[in-house]
């Protein structure tokens, strides 16, 4: 059944790292958490934006929720007791309408219609430097790549742009491909490709290394693509229009692998990236849908043997597990994953005087046995 309890259209939603819970924001001006087993709400709804929130994003240990709303703020929440975290972050001119964790959570990214993106401290809730310009429009989306140095940006003007965390520069040139305004941008789990969702009804792959288009757009919707999300295998992309439909496409083929049977009721605003085979949409009718029958979205398939992992092609998947290319590799609890420094170098804090322990997997090795125990 559709979780309710929201008196506005519910613009954003996003997981939890462990999957267990779901945060959304809602025209009404406030943020829910939701059990996702159970459906029920978490406690009362966290209040405190002057207007409506347009993003949600939790932090990578699952401990804190930014919100960015139209009363030009982003929000740090804490989850556990629903309580406002320090002061709103102030600096954009207009709404904002988009907000992402970096992947070390030590900061968070926003876009704003002012045609900014600017970069946060989480700790002190002060702006690094001076907002990125470039785009010519409303920032719609913003998105981290999982190593943390780069930032995508989708706008209203059509155009993607990638930015540079450490020099705050844009990474050559924008992104052109759409025909009409960019609404949704999403790294892949690796870091190396960005999807993009457009009011031109097409979804567009990209190499973030290169800014070159990936084969010809993913058509299929009858309206504006409003939100895109990747598997966290890599394998396929999500996408929700406003034709009320989901449409789930191989990342590779860019086929079509799925869509929903029927029409969801009302206009689907945001598809969050997908865990296991739980799918949830928020949609403009105050409820969040959630989809469970989405079960046969192929999965990262391994052969017999698995061979030594080598980290420089792994990423952290939204369940905890990191994963190379040849497949899963070994997973990270939820209250850890914010001390995974490089795929290789998981810090985790101890009583002892030096205040961590680092564990170095560079030489992990695992038999085939494995393949059957991360099951």
């Amino acid at each position: 059944e559709p979780f309710r309890g929201h008196k506005g259209a519910v613009y954003s939603v996003a997981f939890s790292p462990d999957g267990r819970y779901v945060a959304s924001g809602s025209e009404d001006g406030t943020i829910r958490l939701w059990d996702t087993e159970t459906g029920q709400a978490r406690g009362e709804p966290l209040q405190g934006h002057k207007g409506a929130v347009h993003s949600v994003a939790f932090s990578p240990d699952g401990l804190c929720v930014a919100s960015g709303s139209w009363d030009t703020t982003i929000r740090l929440w804490d989850t556990e007791t629903g309580q406002a975290l320090g002061e709103p972050f102030r600096g954009h001119e207009r709404a904002v309408s988009s907000v992402a964790f970096s992947p070390d959570g030590r900061y968070v990214a926003s876009g704003s219609e002012d045609k900014t993106i600017r970069l946060w401290d989480t700790e002190t809730g002060r702006a690094l430097r001076k907002p990125l310009r470039g785009h010519d429009n409303f920032v719609s989306s913003v998105a981290f790549s999982l190593d943390g140095r780069c930032v995508a940006s989708g706008s209203e003007d059509g155009t993607i742009r990638l930015w540079d965390t450490e020099t705050r520069r844009a990474r050559g040139e924008p992104l052109q491909g759409h025909a009409r305004a960019v609404s949704s941008v999403a790294f892949s789990p690796d870091g190396r490709y960005v999807a993009s969702g457009s009011d031109d009804k097409t979804i567009r792959l990209w190499d973030a290394e290169t800014g070159q288009a990936l084969g010809k757009p993913l058509r299929g919707h009858e309206h504006f693509v409003s939100s895109v999300a990747f598997s966290p295998d890599g394998r396929c992309v999500a996408s929700g229009s406003r034709d009320k439909k989901i449409r789930l496409w191989d990342a590779e083929t860019s086929q079509t692998l799925a869509q929903t049977s029927r029409d969801i009721t009302h206009l689907i605003i945001s598809v969050p990236t997908p865990s296991d085979s739980h799918l949830f949409t928020s949609t403009s009718h105050q409820k969040l849908n959630p989809h469970n029958n989405l079960s046969h979205i192929p999965r990262s398939v391994s052969g017999p043997h698995f061979a030594p992992p080598y980290f420089h092609h792994c990423s952290l998947l939204a369940n905890g597990w990191v994963s190379s290319l040849e497949g899963l590799i070994y997973w990270v609890p939820p209250h850890n994953r914010h001390g995974l420094q490089h795929s290789h170098i998981l810090t985790i804090p101890t009583n002892h005087p030096l205040g961590a322990t680092w564990i170095d997997f560079t030489r992990f090795r695992c038999g085939t046995s494995w393949i059957q125990c991360r099951k």
